[in-house]
């Protein structure tokens, strides 16, 4: 991957389909929702093409319901520049949530009335506004370039909305609620790449999925699997040992 930064025409899109309207963010940053890649660094050009093309079921078998149903939701995965260069920020879940307690994910959550259309610019807004309400990033620094294929949480009934971010103004982050998240920090790719750092977990109940051991815990479920498509798909995967497994309990 190379940090050579590389000018493209303006242009927008809508997450899987139309372009986007300019739609300011209105939480205390007054980020912007609108998609837009002008002026990303050159070694995101694969996560900007994989996101235009990506099918969903390249992503995961777990498909939203075609009866509409489920919790509609959006995450914010999003790219920095950090001292060892490309990195990811992710959140540990508080350990006291109902929900995945204790998991490493990305900042993100439900969609509210006031974040808009679920089909429009409302995934685009919730990622803006959960992460900072998680991790108290300013959102003014964030640009959004792009949002993958709707997915599907099973066991929690969300219907979720990637969105993909560059962190184009690094602000201070950090736990803002306790009880909402124990922990936030970020993830180099060069370690997610690491086939050392890259594992299969096996839950009692019969799932099997890639896992990645970094920065002390135990990146695992949905969002080791948005990451392991990303790597995959943007070209950056290293072959790692499938056969490296790691149990989880029953609480997991």
């Amino acid at each position: 991957m190379t940090e050579a930064t590389q000018n493209r025409p303006a242009d927008t899109a809508e997450p899987g389909a139309a372009a986007a309207h300019e739609a300011p963010y209105d939480g205390r940053g007054g980020g912007s929702t609108a998609l837009r890649t002008q002026g990303l660094p050159g070694w995101l050009d694969p996560v900007v093409e994989a996101a235009r093309t990506v099918r969903p079921t390249e992503l995961s078998r777990f498909l939203p319901p075609e009866d509409g149903g489920g919790r509609q939701s959006a995450v914010l995965i999003l790219f920095g520049e950090g001292p060892r260069g490309p990195e990811l920020l992710l959140i540990e879940r508080a350990g006291t949530l109902r929900s995945h307690p204790g998991q490493p994910s990305f900042p993100g959550g439900a969609l509210d009335p006031e974040d808009g259309d679920p089909h429009t610019t409302g995934p685009l807004r919730a990622a803006l506004r959960e992460a900072e309400e998680e991790t108290g990033l300013d959102p003014a620094g964030v640009q959004l370039f792009g949002a993958l294929p709707r997915l599907y949480i099973p066991v929690s009934g969300f219907v979720v909305t990637p969105v993909l971010g560059w962190w184009r103004a690094p602000s201070p982050v950090g736990v803002v609620d306790p009880a909402e998240t124990a922990r936030v920090f970020t993830v180099p790719v060069a370690d997610l790449t690491d086939p050392e750092h890259r594992v299969t977990v096996v839950h009692p109940g019969g799932f099997q999925g890639p896992a990645f051991t970094v920065e002390s815990a135990l990146v695992w479920g949905f969002t080791a699997g948005v990451i392991d498509r990303i790597l995959h798909f943007a070209g950056w995967e290293r072959p790692w040992d499938r056969s490296r497994h790691v149990p989880l309990d029953w609480t997991a």
